[in-house]
């Protein structure tokens, strides 16, 4: 039976070193998993990010990500912000009808 792995992160300049691992020694990329303890399943989504931001696979680049993450946080505060409104205007309109 596997034992699930603890989450772990890396630095950027970790991450580009192991895709250049990858495409320069010729190895595997399980084996160059293996040698460092890594999952597969990182590794391919860092070299495919490094296509990606390369302009060599299309998809979203980190940039893009980063953004992307960012308006979707910014969005979610703003429409709590006028639920919030909403409720108060609610309020103070059935306040100043009586």
């Amino acid at each position: 039976m596997m034992t699930a792995r603890r989450r772990r992160t890396f630095t950027p300049e970790f991450k580009a070193r192991t895709v250049e691992l990858v495409r320069t020694s010729g190895k595997s990329v399980g084996e160059v998993c293996r040698e460092l303890d890594l999952t597969e399943t990182a590794v391919r989504r860092w070299v495919a990010q490094v296509e990606i931001d390369g302009g060599r696979r299309d998809g979203l680049t980190t940039a893009e990500r980063e953004e992307l993450s960012r308006l979707r946080h910014e969005n979610r505060v703003l429409r709590e912000e006028r639920d919030i409104l909403k409720k108060a205007a609610a309020f103070f309109a059935k306040e100043t009808t009586r």
